[in-house]
């Protein structure tokens, strides 16, 4: 049971060290090293290879663990493409897939303390591995090829069964430490071996007849030769090459260092801007957490008063076993006495037999000594048989009477025990009863608690969702434009203008197709929201608390991809102005709206109020300093045709009186016009498809089959919601 209690604990800390490498890993500013040694893993898991790709680790530690394989079925190995050490020791390996030749960026591989017995030959091609370090394993042969692995500086091929070593070694000219066990090789021998790894590479070069050049002679004519110097052979021309480029992509890679800091500073800028936020966030979650432990706290002071009264009961219960033991104890103390009674009553019974015969020898002897008195001594032995006999009945009887006496006294003691047993077993079925019952309490209590937390969740992700958000906004658009386009029908009909109706069908009809796909696509959205809600709450830890509220702190602390797209876009003035004025917070709004300063040129306090903007002070503080920045600006130009205004305008086609009118979002003064042609007074709330005409209230629309303009059948109804 202590080994057990052991292992199980050393199962926890090795999850919980897992969980804090992970955490600790998606952190702002961590490293590039992912360390999740010692956690105890039969695979490397799937998230693993994720943060790889996403964060771009360039070191994984994974040593000392009970990995039986590098790569999970489930698992693409490009993920790890931009690592450059890879530390496998202390682990149950017996192969390296052939997939390992993916991984370019390579520079060291530690695979020591494993099982393997053979090496892929796709190893070859990683032209960036520096320190191999194969020992302790189980390899019988190195590969042939190894020519490919240009840059290896360090051999480790200890505690293994190699014997032979190819003469492809030769051609690694930065070869500088090459470890092995030099008396069991037999190629090159081991007098040759033990005088070290120059010795071994002037052997391999002399057996292929090529010239042994020494590392440090190699490498220093390498880094110090330009673009334009000859080359000695085609393998040092391709040496020279990859150098280069590697540095160049290094130089890249020191830019992209430097963009990334930035783009950290940045982010902790925004994260000290929503401090506020996450403070009232954390005083929520701080005040469930007391109430959660208010609750706690009184079912463990039921839990105490429920085990002291089980402790009583207990007590009691032990008084009333030791009272009826002593009783028992006394019972049989009497029944010993009165069966030693019964066994001395026996004993004076034969030595009354023997008395009878010596009274008869005496008898006998006395007939013959007195022959005269015959008749008076055979009366009285008659007379003391009578009385003997009597004795002895008399005894015989007043011993069943004590033996019954002391079987009913027995009987009724055991009676009583037995009933006070029953008794006390039903107190404590009812005290568990109880106990159970606040059990079940509690636990529905933090279930209903966790339900809640779900849809809470579930709330929030549909709402932060960039895609079913666009769709919602594209849908009341839409919305809008059938409501402007059966207004100004309903406006033209009275003129008769038969080309504007044709023109204005045609054109509501595109826009009701358009209306139908997107609410297809929210539907299909909200379906692929829901599986990935199935998803997380399949794969989550059923004996973690607040799982729903970790997740949905981690929702609101997200912001959407395409939401930062979009901020890195924004002009570096506009950025700078907001900054000045201390309005970064409205900085995500005028991303997504796509606002420039020469669009603020045209714009009003109202367009500002539209936007997001709500505070009057702000908004004229923003048009004062467009206007300022801009020197050579006029005062509110009126912008072409052509040119996108911010509150969307779209051409007109009622007439040349009328060039232009804004189409999305409508004006509150144009939607109020728009009533219901079936009762006149509400205002009309309903779409109809497929025609696309807005002409009814929701209480008319209700029962019609048939468009009350166009008289086509009616296959679906859209209520629309004004928002303030």
């Amino acid at each position: 049971m202590m080994l057990f209690s052991r292992k199980k604990k050393q199962n926890e800390e090795a999850r919980k060290r897992l969980e804090y490498q992970m955490c600790l890993a998606r952190e702002a500013g961590a490293d590039d090293i992912l360390d999740i040694s010692r956690c105890e893993l039969s695979e490397i898991p799937a998230s693993v290879f994720s943060m790889c790709r996403v964060l771009q680790k360039k070191v994984l530690i994974v040593h000392t663990n009970h990995l039986s394989t590098l790569l999970p079925k489930s698992c693409n190995i490009q993920d790890l493409s931009m690592l450059k050490i890879l530390d496998l020791h202390g682990n149950r390996l017996t192969s390296l897939p052939e997939e390992m030749g993916q991984l370019l960026a390579l520079q060291v591989l530690n695979v020591e303390q494993n099982h393997l017995k053979s090496l892929p030959s796709s190893l070859a091609t990683l032209a960036q591995l520096q320190t191999l370090n194969l020992k302790g394993n189980r390899i019988r042969k190195l590969p042939e090829s190894l020519s490919g692995l240009r840059s290896l500086r360090t051999l480790d091929i200890s505690q293994n069964h190699i014997q032979f070593l190819p003469q492809d070694l030769a051609h690694i000219r930065t070869l500088e430490s090459l470890s092995l066990d030099a008396e069991a090789m037999t190629y090159p021998s081991a007098s040759v071996c033990s005088n070290g790894t120059e010795a071994i590479k002037q052997f391999l070069c002399k057996e292929l007849g090529i010239e042994y050049v020494p590392p440090s002679q190699y490498l220093l004519p390498v880094l110090e030769s330009d673009g334009n110097a000859l080359e000695s052979d085609g393998v040092d021309g391709t040496f020279r090459q990859q150098l280069q480029e590697a540095a160049q992509w290094q130089s890249k890679f020191m830019d992209y260092e430097k963009r990334k800091e930035q783009k950290q500073q940045e982010k902790l800028e925004f994260e000290r801007r929503l401090d506020e936020d996450q403070r009232e966030r954390t005083q929520l979650i701080l005040q469930s957490n007391s109430h959660k432990e208010q609750v706690l706290m009184s079912v463990k002071q039921e839990q105490g008063k429920l085990d002291r009264g089980l402790r009583d009961q207990q007590r009691f219960v032990e008084v009333e076993r030791r009272r009826l033991q002593e009783e028992l104890k006394r019972g049989e103390y009497r029944a010993a006495n009165l069966i030693r009674s019964l066994l001395e009553d026996t004993e004076r019974r034969k030595q009354n037999s023997s008395l009878l015969e010596s009274l008869e020898k005496e008898r006998l002897r006395m007939e013959q000594l007195m022959a005269i008195t015959q008749e008076e001594n055979e009366r009285l032995r008659k007379k003391e048989v009578a009385v003997a006999m009597q004795e002895l009945l008399t005894e015989s009887s007043l011993n069943k009477i004590l033996q019954m006496v002391y079987e009913t006294r027995r009987q009724h003691l055991v009676d009583e025990a037995s009933s006070s047993m029953v008794e006390m077993d039903g107190k404590l079925q009812q005290v568990q009863a109880w106990q159970q019952l606040d059990q079940n309490k509690t636990v529905g209590q933090i279930l209903a608690e966790a339900e809640m937390q779900k849809v809470a969740f579930e709330a929030l992700q549909m709402k932060k969702d960039s895609k079913h958000t666009r769709i919602r906004d594209q849908i009341k658009l839409i919305e809008t434009e059938l409501m402007q386009l059966t207004q100004i029908e309903l406006d033209r009909r009275e003129g008769d203008l038969e080309n504007l109706q044709e023109t204005l069908m045609d054109e509501r009809q595109a826009l009701s197709d358009i209306l139908q796909q997107l609410l297809k696509e929210k539907k299909q959205r909200e379906m692929e929201l829901q599986d990935l809600l199935m998803e997380m709450e399949t794969k989550h830890e059923t004996n973690q608390e607040n799982y729903w509220l970790i997740q949905y702190q981690r929702l609101m602390d997200q912001k959407p991809l395409s939401l930062r797209a979009r901020e890195e876009g924004v002009e570096k003035a506009l950025v700078d102005l907001l900054a000045e004025l201390s309005a970064d917070q409205y900085l995500p709004l005028f991303a997504h709206q796509r606002v420039t300063l020469k669009m603020l040129r045209y714009m009003t306090a109202e367009d500002l109020h539209q936007i997001g903007v709500k505070e009057s002070r702000l908004q004229r503080a923003i048009l004062r300093r467009v206007q300022e920045g801009l020197p050579g600006a006029e005062q509110r130009l009126e912008p072409a045709p052509g040119e996108i205004q911010p509150s969307a305008p779209v051409e007109d086609e009622a007439g040349p009186s009328s060039p232009g009118r804004p189409s999305a979002p409508a004006s509150e003064e144009f939607l109020a016009q728009s009533e219901c042609v079936v009762c006149m007074e509400r205002e009309s709330q309903m779409i109809f498809l497929p025609c696309g005409h807005v002409c009814c209230c929701q209480t008319c629309g209700a029962e019609l089959h048939n468009c009350p303009l166009c008289r086509k059948d009616i296959e679906q109804k859209i209520r629309m919601y004004r928002t303030s």
